[in-house]
């Protein structure tokens, strides 16, 4: 499905859009531009060093609070896509994941912007510093620019 970098500029996977995503008049549905954007993030936590596993032996998982997305042009079966990954951690409960999913060519298809945190699973809470998880787990922090 892609295949992931992340020397220059923000982290990114590539995709190729397949038949099966795509709806009536023949452009990516728009509930794949989450997946899509969901298995960047994934696959930035995974060359990071952080893996499901891990997360849940440190007793939290990330969520989901807030998800915006800018269509800009149509995406159709067959193109390859690069799909871009930054967090932007400050000193917050929160953090922010600025993505965009762009064309062979530089167009940008779509702009996504999260907003999430880390949820203590015990205590079904965010917690204080994110951040310092995401640290602690990582072989890679600078994925994170931390």
């Amino acid at each position: 499905m892609s295949e992931a970098s992340g020397a220059s500029g923000p982290f990114s996977v590539r995709v190729t859009v397949r038949g099966y995503e795509t709806d009536v008049l023949g452009h990516l549905n728009q509930s794949v531009y989450l997946n899509y954007a969901e298995h960047a993030r994934w696959s930035l936590l995974q060359a990071a060093g952080i893996s499901q596993s891990g997360l849940i032996a440190k007793g939290v998982g990330p969520v989901a609070l807030e998800t915006t997305i800018r269509f800009k042009r149509e995406l159709r079966a067959g193109e390859e896509v690069e799909v871009t990954c930054d967090f932007l951690m400050e000193e917050s409960k929160i953090f922010r994941v600025e993505q965009e999913i762009r064309k062979t060519d530089g167009t940008v298809a779509a702009e996504i912007t999260a907003t999430g945190g880390l949820m203590d699973l015990k205590e079904r809470k965010l917690v204080a510093e994110p951040r310092e998880y995401f640290r602690a787990l990582a072989s890679d922090p600078r994925l994170f620019g931390l």
